[in-house]
C-alpha cells in the first residue's frame, strides 16, 4: 500500500468529490415523501457493514477502504461491506434481515481484506433507509466490532481485494471527518455519520457498550433542498414529514464542506 488517506487531494479525489455531489443533488431533487411500506420495501437491496475498530496510543481508530473509481461508491472511503447474497440467508424461514445482513458483513470483510469475524461478535449499530423515489437504493445495516491481536494488526497484513479496494487505512474517527472537511477524502453519508458517532469514543470497548445499551438507531432518510443545497433529515426533525414550523432538528446539512451535523 502506498499513500495515505490524508495526503493532499487530487484528481482521483475531486471527481469522487463531483460524483458524489451530483448523487446527493439527484436525491434532493427525485426524493419524494415517505410511506410506511418504504422502511421495509422488500424489492430493495439490503447490504451489511462492518465498523471495526481497534485501540491505539493515538485513539480508537477504524478501518476504512477506498474503493476504485468505478462502480458502487466510486472513489469514496467506506467500511467493509457489501449487499446481500443468496448464501448468507440461514435457510427458508430461519433468518431474518438483519441476521442475513450480518452474514453478509462478515463474508465481505473476509472476501475484501482477509479478515474473519466472528458473526456474534457484531453488535448491530444502525439501519440506513435511502431516501424513496430514487432508481437505486440499498438498505443497509451497519454492524460494529472491536478487534484485538493480528487482527488488529496492521494494512500491510491485510488481503485487499483486487478491483473492490484501492487502499485501507486505520483511521482515527475525527481525523477522517476533518479531512472530508478539508475535500481531502470522499464520504458518503452513512459513513460521516457513523464516524461523527464515534468520535469521542474513549476505546472500542466503550463503543461497543454504548452500541449495545442505544440499541439500533434508524436512519430512514428524506431528501429535500435547503437554502444552501441539499439536507438529508430523519425522524425527530421538525421537517422529516413536511416543510413548516418547529425547531427539532435531526438533519445532516450537505451543500458545501464541512457538512454539518444537527441533532437537538
Amino acid at each position: 500500500m502506498t499513500g495515505s488517506a490524508t495526503d493532499e487531494p487530487g484528481a482521483s479525489s475531486s471527481a469522487a468529490a463531483d460524483r458524489l455531489a451530483r448523487v446527493l443533488a439527484d436525491a434532493a431533487g427525485q426524493s419524494r415523501p415517505r410511506t410506511e411500506r418504504d422502511a421495509g420495501d422488500p424489492d430493495v437491496p439490503v447490504a451489511g457493514t462492518a465498523v471495526l475498530l481497534r485501540d491505539t496510543a493515538r485513539g480508537v481508530e477504524v478501518l476504512m477502504l477506498e474503493r476504485p473509481g468505478r462502480g458502487s461508491f466510486a472513489g469514496a472511503w467506506v467500511f467493509p461491506g457489501g449487499k446481500v447474497e443468496p448464501g448468507d440467508a440461514g435457510g427458508a424461514g430461519a433468518d431474518d434481515e438483519e441476521a442475513t445482513a450480518r452474514r453478509a458483513a462478515t463474508r465481505e470483510t473476509r472476501e475484501e481484506v482477509g479478515l474473519e469475524l466472528a458473526g456474534e461478535a457484531l453488535a448491530t449499530v444502525s439501519l440506513w433507509d435511502p431516501p424513496p423515489g430514487l432508481p437505486l437504493r440499498i438498505r443497509t445495516w451497519f454492524f460494529l466490532a472491536g478487534l484485538r491481536g493480528e487482527a488488529a494488526g496492521e494494512v500491510d497484513g491485510l488481503v485487499l481485494a483486487e478491483g473492490e479496494v484501492t487502499r485501507a487505512e486505520w483511521l482515527r474517527p475525527g481525523e477522517a471527518l476533518a479531512a472530508h472537511g478539508r475535500g481531502e477524502l470522499v464520504l458518503y453519508p452513512p459513513t460521516w455519520v457513523t464516524l461523527h458517532d464515534l468520535a469521542d469514543a474513549e476505546s472500542a470497548e466503550q463503543a461497543m457498550r454504548r452500541t449495545r445499551r442505544t440499541g439500533v438507531r434508524r436512519f430512514d432518510t428524506v431528501a429535500r433542498r435547503g437554502p444552501e443545497g441539499p439536507v438529508l433529515l430523519w425522524e425527530g426533525d421538525a421537517e422529516f414529514h413536511a416543510p413548516g414550523p418547529g425547531v427539532a432538528r435531526h438533519r445532516l446539512e450537505i451543500g458545501s464542506l464541512p457538512w454539518r451535523y444537527l441533532r437537538r
